[in-house]
C-alpha cells in the first residue's frame, strides 16, 4: 500500500494521502476535505476498499482501453467534487486478475460501489458524465444492502 500527495484544491497545500485510513482525508494546512484517489491490487484491496470507513467507487480499467481513458477524468471530477464522501479506487485489471475473476469483470470499464464491504451498485460501459454523476449520487444515496 503506497501513499499519495494530493494538492489541496482548496490553498495548494500539497498533503500526503494514504491508501488505507480511517475516517477521510483533510487538508494538514485548512482543513478542508480532500479528494481520495488510490490504486489498488490483488494484494491491498480488502484492506483498501473493503475494509474503507467511508463508501468506495472501484474503477475496473486498462491502460489500453480508449473507454476507460474517456471515463477516468470524470471519476476524478467526481472525487474531487464529492471530496470527503467516497474514495475513488482504481484498479488495473491487467495487473489484478484475481480480482477481476472475483468480481466476475466481463468488460471494461466496469464500476462498483462498495459500502461496508458489500457490493452495492454496478455500472458497465462509459455512460455520458451527467449519467454517471446520478448513478453515483443514487449508489451513494441508498442504504447499504
Amino acid at each position: 500500500m503506497e501513499s499519495s500527495l494530493t494538492k489541496c484544491p482548496h490553498c495548494g497545500k500539497t498533503n500526503r494521502i494514504p491508501a488505507a485510513a480511517a475516517g477521510h482525508p483533510r487538508c494538514g494546512n485548512c482543513g478542508k476535505d480532500l479528494p481520495w484517489i488510490v490504486s489498488a491490487s490483488d494484494a491491498d484491496f480488502p484492506v483498501v476498499a473493503e475494509q474503507s470507513s467511508v463508501p468506495v467507487l472501484v474503477d475496473f480499467w486498462a491502460a489500453w482501453c480508449g473507454p476507460c481513458r474517456m471515463v477516468s477524468p470524470v471519476l476524478d471530477r467526481l472525487a474531487q467534487d464529492r471530496a470527503g464522501k467516497f474514495k475513488l479506487v482504481k484498479v488495473d485489471v491487467d495487473t489484478s486478475p484475481g480480482l477481476s475473476r472475483r468480481f466476475d469483470i466481463q468488460a471494461i470499464p466496469t464500476l462498483l460501489v462498495i459500502k461496508k464491504g458489500t457490493v452495492a451498485a454496478r455500472q458497465a460501459g462509459a455512460p455520458p458524465a451527467a449519467a454517471l454523476r446520478s448513478w453515483l449520487d443514487e449508489a451513494l444515496a441508498a442504504n447499504p444492502g
